[in-house]
């Protein structure tokens, strides 16, 4: 299984000269295995996925994790949408007073796009997903409901025996610069246990995550020593703070690498970067 990351930022998208090594889309991740393709996320990413490479008679299914705006910013000028010969699936959390369909349109029509969700030309199926496994084609998919404002979710992809963990908005627990010692009160621990590639939020230093507790993201601190009590084998800094440039994330994560020690690699997420798992 291929892992592309199109989009590596949070909050809103930035294209300053001085981002540019890390990117400055917004989150939108790709696997591939043979043939099939998933997409997750639908930030501004979306829009340098090359759909030229898809097969038009395959139908397309993108998850979801919640709808903060920069996990659905690129949604609307996502390409294979506006084919009517497409088959196309929208995955994502319900857990809300209002469905899933109802809260997408609310972003798909005017005055903030100027096609409705129901002229959409491929006809979208709209589902709804909590704490749930689904097949789709090779992968199977584990969602579930984590820490973070609003419905939101976490999934585990499992392909060819290759797992992947993508929790790219999380505090896997509030008020607290340490993990619980049970397991059981960890959010997403399940989701993440044993898996091979974990891309996981890591927007705060420590100094700055004290300072916006409740914010519902985790600082790279946290992130790895959550990497560490859930084995996973492989960690990626994700969810880049839009408000840190290039020099400051890579000066931050030198500085936390060199105060620090764990049995597993960790790097910063690139935006292009492909990961064969």
């Amino acid at each position: 299984m291929k892992v592309i990351l199109h989009g590596t930022r949070g909050a809103y998208p930035t294209s300053t000269p001085d981002n540019q090594k890390y990117g400055g889309d917004t989150p939108c991740i790709e696997l591939i295995h043979n043939d099939d393709r998933l997409i997750i996320d639908a930030g501004t990413g979306i829009i340098g996925i090359d759909w030229n490479q898809y097969d038009p008679t395959k139908r397309l299914d993108i998850l979801l994790t919640h709808l903060h705006m920069d996990h659905i910013q690129g949604l609307g000028f996502c390409k294979p949408l506006f084919d009517p010969n497409r088959e196309v699936h929208i995955w994502g959390p319900g857990g809300s007073i209002y469905s899933l369909q109802t809260r997408l349109n609310r972003f798909l029509s005017p005055p903030l796009f100027p096609v409705v969700l129901r002229d959409i030309p491929s006809q979208p199926e709209i589902h709804e997903l909590s704490n749930t496994k689904i097949e789709l084609g090779p992968f199977t998919v584990h969602s579930s409901f984590i820490i973070h404002p609003g419905p939101t979710l976490g999934y585990r992809v499992t392909c060819d025996g290759k797992s992947l963990t993508y929790i790219p908005d999380h505090e896997p627990m509030i008020g607290r610069t340490k993990l619980y010692d049970d397991d059981s009160w960890v959010s997403g621990f399940d989701l993440a246990y044993e898996t091979d590639l974990l891309i996981h939020d890591s927007q705060y230093e420590n100094e700055e995550y004290i300072r916006k507790i409740g914010w519902g993201h985790s600082s790279m601190q946290i992130s790895a020593e959550f990497a560490a009590r859930t084995k996973a084998g492989r960690l990626v800094f994700f969810h880049h703070d839009p408000a840190h440039n290039d020099q400051h994330r890579s000066s931050t994560f030198e500085a936390f690498m060199s105060k620090n020690s764990f049995d597993f690699p960790i790097e910063l997420a690139v935006q292009g970067q492909e990961i064969e798992i």
